[in-house]
């Protein structure tokens, strides 16, 4: 059971998702925000917030208003701005938004899956992530029910021993999937200058690109076609009629073989 969640933490955070670490049990505290962060990810360890998940935009707008208060705090400039006492209530928002949110501060969108340590203290949790279907890997003790989680590892949640070796192995899977992706969004950049540059030596032919042209008034149709349309190869050169610079303002030739734009 524990080897089959490791393997979907692991292709989730490969597949560029994230993963959301829950313990607010004092004994699990630690070790959650410890691997969460080894392992580049979120965590909340200190209360969970009702609405975190399934209320996702307003605590985002609270994130994004702690965030401003660490901006302020961090600059001498800004603090100068301010007078003791507004100063003084940043300080206290900053340090009641901390204790909630500084696990999440950087979570941008809802996380791809939850691990729980204590399903039954994080029932809130379990619940905002059935609702919004965000699969839950979690710990389950014998004391607590399994229902509503989708990869279940039995286990003592109350050790802190067991709480770390659970914590490690979940954030090396993690980690493993997350440094995966981090490779594989390396390697597109790398190749993506090579794939937009055109070769145009390895044409054998010209390619005929069509520009339709409205007639001029008082003027017959060309001997284009209907609506005065030309044919242009990619060189520049009319089909059929006259060629040059009026070819070069009026198309631009695409790269050679598949994938090339007219």
């Amino acid at each position: 059971m524990l080897e089959e969640a490791l393997d979907f933490l692991r292709d989730t955070t490969a597949g560029g998702g994230s993963v959301l670490f829950v313990g607010t049990k004092r004994q699990a505290a630690a070790p959650i925000m410890t691997e969460a962060l080894r392992s580049k990810q979120y965590y909340v360890n200190n209360r969970w917030l009702g609405g975190m998940l399934t209320n996702w935009k307003t605590v985002r707008k609270s994130i994004d208003r702690y965030n401003g208060h660490l901006e302020v705090l961090a600059s001498e400039d800004k603090k100068a701005e301010l007078s003791k006492k507004e100063l003084a209530a940043v300080s206290r928002e900053t340090e009641k938004y901390a204790k909630s949110l500084e696990g999440i501060r950087k979570m941008e969108r809802l996380p791809s899956a939850l691990f729980i340590i204590d399903v039954g203290k994080e029932s809130i949790a379990v619940q905002e992530a059935k609702r919004l279907c965000i699969p839950i890997v979690g710990i389950v003790d014998s004391n607590n029910s399994p229902r509503d989680i989708d990869f279940l590892v039995p286990g003592n949640d109350d050790a802190i021993r067991a709480i770390d070796l659970y914590c490690t192995a979940v954030a090396n899977a993690c980690l493993t999937g997350y440094e995966r992706h981090q490779s594989e969004l390396a390697a597109q950049r790398r190749d993506r200058p090579q794939d937009e540059k055109v070769d145009l030596s390895a044409k054998t032919g010209r390619r005929v690109v069509e520009i339709k042209q409205a007639p001029r008034r008082g003027r017959g149709q060309g001997s284009g076609g209907a609506g005065g349309g030309r044919s242009y190869s990619a060189g520049g050169h009319a089909a059929g009629g006259k060629g040059g610079d009026d070819a070069d303002a009026s198309a631009t030739p695409g790269p050679a073989g598949d994938g090339g734009q007219a």
